[in-house]
């Protein structure tokens, strides 16, 4: 017994990064332990581990280290070729930001935005074959008629100059129709598949008419979609050749997709997706297949309603492969297949609102087996979460600094 008690306290020591986050590596019962808001209604998981994987910590020290700072509410980043950094603000700013935190002057040429609420500039990413072509792809919430709004995505080409540039030819490939008055649900991630087709995730545009969308075939709200970067339909898509059903679908019944990554382990996206009050979502969209919101979802709303007829599962709607309730508020999302930090291999990283954190999972067979929070005293809202070409973890926190973050191994 003794020695049980020994290697117990051995095994919960643990060093602090500067964000005082432990990194102890321990296991035991469900991260979660506050009551679910669903529970109100007798809802319980499909399957088991579907929700409140055990607490899983891996002793990982590290430091959190400000690479840049200064940002009005920093959204969406990726790496150039070169190591820098191509970063969004919200208002409408595009920026190059050096790996020394230097931030260019706003790239000229970017689309105008509609920045309202949880509109604005939201995504970044780069052609497949940016190397020849240079192109940058956008994606922003885009005004329409009649105070209307809706997600869209264009590209154009990247010519640099002096302390900035400016994106050349930029083209809108892809809008969501029918645009709605509404200030919130946008999406929007972009992510390019292996075989170079883009997936723009969306949301549902929150209000009651849209909510209803997700469900109809003949809208692109609540839709996942995708396109060829040209912003042609890829002839495989599952509704292309349906009457009355727009080709870039690839699967319907999402609420608010605020986070999305290639699976390296299969090459399939995964996303992470906002529920109401509980019922945030992690899934592998399938093409075709429908994941059920608003008809079936878990939590509730906001006022602790019921959601429809308040039921999880239904014939013929997809399960998400993990969920929380109550909230995490997610956003970002990255596997992490780097070498810098061997324990968090195979990992699956996410930023949250509220409450504050960086979220790890732990993966198994495509399951989530485990769940740690990182950084959770740190007071920032993790906006984007990407893995750098360096191995590190940048993280963008949409705080009044704005800042660019990486965590790297404790010195």
């Amino acid at each position: 017994m003794r020695l049980a008690t020994v290697l117990i306290a051995a095994a919960i020591l643990a060093a602090c990064g500067e964000s005082g986050a432990q990194t102890t590596a321990v296991s035991g019962g469900p991260l979660e332990t506050q009551p679910a808001n669903g529970a109100a209604y007798g809802q319980k998981p499909a399957f088991p581990g579907q929700t409140r994987a055990p607490l899983q910590k891996l002793g990982v020290a590290f430091d959190v280290v400000t690479v840049a700072s200064g940002l009005v509410d920093p959204w969406g980043l990726t790496f150039l070729p070169d190591g820098r950094m191509l970063v969004t603000e919200q208002p409408g700013r595009l920026r190059i930001v050096t790996a020394d935190g230097k931030l260019s002057d706003p790239i000229a040429g970017t689309p105008a935005v509609y920045h309202e609420g949880q509109g604005g500039l939201l995504d970044v990413a780069l052609s497949p074959t940016f190397a020849t072509d240079r192109l940058v792809y956008l994606s922003y919430a885009e005004a329409g008629p009649d105070g209307t709004n809706g997600t869209a995505s264009g590209r154009g080409r990247l010519v640099e100059s002096g302390n900035g540039g400016r994106l050349e030819g930029f083209t809108v490939i892809y809008r969501q129709a029918p645009k709605m008055a509404s200030r919130l649900h946008f999406g929007s991630r972009l992510v390019f598949t292996p075989k170079g087709n883009l997936f723009i995730t969306q949301g549902e545009r929150s209000i009651i008419p849209g909510r209803m969308q997700a469900q109809q075939m003949d809208s692109l709200l609540g839709k996942l979609v995708r396109i060829r970067p040209d912003g042609s339909i890829p002839p495989d898509n599952p509704y292309v050749g349906k009457a009355g059903v727009p080709p870039q679908i690839w699967s319907i019944g999402h609420r608010n997709i605020q986070g999305a990554a290639i699976n390296p382990a299969n090459g399939k996206l995964w996303t992470i997706e906002y529920g109401a009050k509980g019922g945030d979502e992690i899934n592998e969209p399938e093409p075709g297949r429908d994941y059920g919101w608003p008809t079936i979802t878990y939590g509730t709303e906001y006022s602790g309603a019921k959601i429809g007829e308040g039921i999880t599962q239904k014939a013929g709607m997809e399960q998400p492969l993990y969920y929380w309730d109550p909230t995490n508020a997610p956003s970002g999302l990255a596997f992490y297949n780097a070498n810098l930090f061997p324990a968090w291999k195979d990992s699956l990283f996410f930023g949250s609102h509220n409450p504050k954190y960086v979220g790890r999972l732990s993966i198994n067979g495509g399951k989530i087996t485990g769940e740690e929070r990182i950084m959770a005293d740190f007071g920032a809202a993790i906006r984007d979460v990407r893995v750098g070409p360096d191995g590190a973890i940048y993280l963008l926190a949409d705080d009044p600094g704005g800042r660019i973050l990486k965590l790297v191994p404790k010195r």
